[in-house]
């Protein structure tokens, strides 16, 4: 098997291949290997001083932990086609680590396709093309970029048309099918999308999409950051997921069924509740930043609207809803920001739409209001409930949560609060600069 994937490499030519794992952040790592000695990696993984690599569970006394890739993942690196980068699954003394996002997401991936079904998810990506100014301060690069509600201003786009095209020719080349490229709603905000695909294979292409973008981004001079909310007067980074499931003997589509309200079908309806009762702890994993929690609000930035939910609700082609159902046979969840590390949201997702399916959890009545405008009695009367409002609401949440943690693995999970547990502490005691202003000439 080694010798034919050399030769097939080396068809292609590549000569290098970067053997690859995320952490929990979602952060690539990477060795960068030569083609002539792929067989011993291919065999036991490329091995990595787990202490070092971020948040894997590991201290600095531990063996390595080494990324066993999956070359049916294998991607050459548009720009540079000597190149290929292949994600893979965490291992410890052989066995699998159970500190991998990847291989939690690939659990739930073979759970419903025990269950019969093949989930499909499409992703929304959103990112801001940043430069220091004069004062050293990241911004919004393109000087003339400035409206007040930028949203697919075609003059914007066009003087950004050589980034975004070539993004768009890679995509195309690695068989992605893009479909659009836009002006988002914030100064400077771009959004790429591509058709979909099962779980994983959207997981691995966003985690490379991500890279990709920033790549590109530093050969124009320029930092991309897919931050939820970097500036506090424009629109946040979110990465909306669309799903679905499919019969995995047929592939049809399972939620589809056009005689229903929103040609959503009664399964389809399950897992909407599934993942509408467990909202508060997937938020956890689908806006795991502190910073998340200030996309996630009512206030309006500078375009009047922030785009993203605060209510646990659905509706109809409403974007002041968590879930927006756009089209029959699928639906977007708007929580997610581009701060996820999608292994761990996606399966996140996935178990709480399954057990929605298992439980036969309703979702409610759908709602047809723009919720950003209805008063708190009315939120109140209408029983509606409210995403958490800090990570650390979100995190007692999850903690809670026996079904989502389970997503993860009950060591993962434990060690998933630690680590944000930490971030939060770490938030809590740091002085901001607002706080220096605000306080400081008063008391």
């Amino acid at each position: 098997m080694t010798d034919a994937l050399r030769s097939q490499l080396t068809e292609k030519g590549v000569e290098y291949v970067f053997c690859s794992f995320v952490e929990l952040t979602g952060a690539p790592k990477a060795k960068l290997v030569p083609v002539s000695h792929i067989e011993e990696f291919a065999r036991d993984g490329a091995g990595f001083a787990g202490f070092a690599c971020g948040d894997v569970g590991q201290g600095p006394h531990d063996p390595d932990v080494c990324s066993v890739p999956d070359f049916h993942a294998l991607t050459i690196l548009p720009w540079r086609p000597n190149t290929a980068w292949v994600p893979g699954n965490l291992h410890v003394d052989g066995k699998p680590w159970p500190l991998c996002p990847r291989t939690a997401l690939i659990r739930q991936v073979e759970l419903s396709r025990k269950q019969g079904y093949v989930v499909n998810v499409g992703i929304e990506p959103e990112f801001m093309l940043l430069k220091k100014n004069s004062a050293g301060e990241y911004a919004p690069w393109d000087a003339f970029d400035t409206l007040a509600k930028p949203c697919y201003d075609l003059r914007a786009l066009y003087r950004n048309l050589e980034l975004m095209t070539t993004l768009l020719g890679f995509m195309q080349g690695l068989g992605w099918s893009p479909y659009a490229g836009d002006h988002e709603d914030a100064n400077c905000q771009f959004e790429i999308n591509w058709t979909y695909s099962d779980a994983l294979t959207t997981a691995d292409r966003h985690t490379f999409f991500k890279w990709m973008v920033r790549t590109i981004a530093e050969q124009h001079g320029l930092l991309a950051t897919f931050m939820p909310k970097p500036f506090g007067n424009l629109t946040g980074n979110g990465a909306h997921v669309h799903l679905s499931l499919a019969d995995a003997a047929t592939g049809k589509n399972l939620f589809l069924e056009s005689s229903a309200e929103l040609g959503l079908s009664q399964l389809g309806r399950w897992f909407m509740g599934g993942v509408l009762n467990h909202a508060r702890a997937l938020s956890a994993l689908v806006a795991p930043l502190v910073n998340s929690y200030k996309r996630l609000v009512r206030g309006a930035p500078r375009s009047g609207a922030t785009w993203a939910p605060v209510y646990i609700t659905y509706g109809a082609s409403n974007r002041t809803q968590m879930i927006r159902v756009p089209d029959s046979g699928r639906f977007e969840i708007r929580v997610v920001d581009g701060a996820a590390n999608p292994y761990l949201a996606f399966a996140g997702i996935i178990a709480a739409g399954l057990h929605g399916i298992a439980e036969k959890m309703d979702p409610g009545p759908m709602n047809h209001d723009n919720l950003y405008e209805v008063s708190e009695e009315g939120l109140l009367a209408r029983h509606i409930e409210v995403l958490p409002g800090t990570l650390a609401e979100a995190l007692d949440a999850l903690a809670k949560d026996a079904v989502v943690q389970g997503a993860l693995g009950t060591s993962y999970a434990a060690e998933y609060l630690r680590v944000k547990r930490d971030e939060w502490l770490l938030h809590s005691r740091g002085v901001s600069a607002w706080e220096r202003d605000y306080y400081l000439a008063t008391y």
